[in-house]
């Protein structure tokens, strides 16, 4: 048989299809896709921003938030040190919409549990975590920040002004100190440094509104620290301004209600900061003279800033004592620094206040003298007291020197030391010894008189004759009475007798004139009658011993 005859397969046909195969589109959707998303996550994220710290206590990568007003507006990307290794610097990110708070006067600080002056703050970090707050600011775009190591005490947006005090110490006055107006939170303390003296503190402040309008050139400022206590005239007087201010320290202030020449511009002024309110009066005089007082007594009680006072009025203060030696005449001296405010004493017309120690000088000629008094009698403590005392006598030491001396006297102290020591002195010449022994020898001599036998015998005669009086005494004044009426009744009827011959004699007759001048006789022995009756009653031992003397000494 003979094998079959296969076809032969057709030869394909090959077609050459015309543009780009369907296949490329997979990996072209998938760039476009990949490409979109990468442009939909760089146009939805937020600018980048540095900002350094002294340590990243509490600060985690991907966790730490960044926060304004307490929403999230960022995260902590990434942890660094600085170039010096001295910092930490925190790689961070903000949303999109929180761009414009990167400029350059924004401020970054960390969030974390504290105890202050303002109490405790940050309590909500101990669940949450640390975060970082934000507090936009002014200025142009910027993405590199140093942060603040504590928070700020007054926000940036706070209504206020803010000022400068310069004070001769800090006190307990520290950052977050309230600062006082009439008793009322006005502000607080923002900070302090070291003035570039080296001497003073510079305080820096924030008054709030709207006691930032009290403010003027003429406001004085003043320690509130601590407790005040006061002994006067009216007892004792405890101020404080608050409890806060007592434990932490704060600072009051006050404006005067006028005061000529107040500048209400206090842009770059500096205040003064006083160690109390009753500073203020004692530096608010600003013209000031000195003298020099010598005194040979001890000056002990007497120290620096102890008062000069005029009539009980303070006019100045002590600023110097010391000791002196003259080896000439070998005496110790006491020169006493003094410092005298003219402007305390208001003059009518010129003189003190155009030339104190001129007018001084004048007062000196009239008597005014200088002398230690003490101020109080339980610590001990003196002042130096000015007064006129014309009649005592100028003494100066005249040891020259910068400064015009006053003449001093004996203090009250001293005076009566001198006194006293005078006394003892004249006391001591006395012979005691032999006026005692005189008045032994006397007091002898008269008990031996009194017990004598004689003067025994005298004394019983002398109370027998008083008994004898007091009867006598006794008939004279129970007959006086009755002496009395009939010498009434002896009167009476002369009167009688005489009006009838008035009537019966004829006028101008001797026999007449004889009558009136027996009436007047009559009436005058009455008058004496009746005086002896009434001396009788009240003193019936009269007519023994006599009228007795007046006061006045007439009979």
């Amino acid at each position: 048989m003979s094998e079959p005859d296969h076809a032969a397969p057709p030869e394909p046909v090959l077609r050459r299809r015309s543009g780009p195969s369907l296949v490329w589109l997979i990996p072209l959707l998938t760039a476009l896709i990949g490409g979109w998303l990468i442009f939909k996550t760089l146009a939805e994220k937020g600018p980048a921003l540095t900002v350094s710290f002294k340590q990243a206590e509490g600060i985690e990568v991907g966790k730490t938030r960044i926060k304004y007003k307490s929403l999230d507006i960022g995260v902590v990307e990434g942890l660094r040190f600085s170039e010096n290794f001295k910092r930490v610097v925190v790689l961070a990110r903000l949303n999109k919409e929180a761009a414009p708070f990167l400029r350059r006067g924004t401020r970054f600080w960390v969030v974390k549990p504290s105890l202050g002056v303002r109490g405790v703050s940050g309590l909500s970090t101990l669940i949450s975590g640390v975060f970082i707050e934000i507090e936009p600011g002014q200025g142009a775009t910027e993405t590199n920040f140093v942060g603040l190591e504590v928070p700020p005490v007054v926000a940036a947006d706070e209504a206020g002004r803010r000022i400068e005090l310069l004070s001769a110490r800090l006190g307990s006055i520290d950052r977050g100190s309230p600062l006082y107006y009439q008793g009322i939170l006005a502000g607080e303390v923002l900070g302090y440094e070291m003035a570039n003296d080296y001497r003073s503190v510079l305080v820096h402040a924030f008054v709030k509104a709207p006691f930032d309008r009290l403010l003027r050139s003429s406001t004085r400022f003043w320690h509130a620290s601590g407790v005040e206590v006061a002994l006067g005239a009216d007892g004792v007087r405890v101020q404080t301004e608050s409890l806060q201010a007592l434990l932490f320290g704060g600072i009051a202030f006050d404006t005067p209600d006028a005061q000529d020449g107040a500048s209400e511009d206090t842009e770059g002024l500096v205040f003064t900061l006083y160690d109390d309110r009753r500073s203020i009066q004692e530096h608010a005089y600003t013209s000031k003279s000195k003298f020099v007082l010598y005194f040979d007594d001890s000056v002990r009680g007497l120290a620096l800033g102890a008062p000069v006072e005029f009539k009980g009025i303070k006019i100045g203060t002590v600023t110097g004592i010391r000791l002196e030696y003259d080896q000439k005449s070998a005496v110790f001296r006491i020169p006493v620094m003094i410092e005298v405010e003219p402007e305390r004493i208001v003059e009518r017309g010129a003189g003190m206040r155009s030339a104190p120690q001129a007018a001084f000088q004048a007062l000196v000629k009239r008597g005014l003298r200088a002398r230690l008094q003490t101020g109080n009698l339980l610590t001990g403590q003196m002042f130096v007291e000015l007064d006129m005392h014309p009649k005592s006598p100028i003494r100066l030491a005249r040891a020259g020197g910068p400064y015009p001396e006053l003449p001093t006297i004996a203090g009250g102290f001293s005076q009566m030391t001198s006194s006293l020591e005078s006394i003892l002195a004249k006391l001591d010449r006395i012979d005691l010894v032999t006026i005692g022994g005189e008045l032994k020898d006397t007091l002898a001599g008269a008990n031996k008189l009194l017990n004598a036998p004689e003067m025994q015998s005298s004394m019983a005669d002398l109370s027998a004759s008083l008994a004898s009086l007091r009867g006598i005494l006794r008939k004279v004044d129970a007959h006086a009475e009755p002496i009395a009426a009939n010498l009434e009744k002896a009167l009476a009827s002369a009167r009688e007798t005489l009006a009838l011959m008035d009537r019966v004699l004829v006028p101008d007759s001797p026999l007449h004139d004889h009558a009136s001048r027996l009436a007047e006789e009559l009436a005058e022995a009455a008058r004496s009658i009746r005086a002896l009756v009434d001396m009788l009653q009240r003193d019936p031992q009269s007519i023994l011993f006599g009228k007795k003397a007046a006061p006045g000494g007439s009979k």
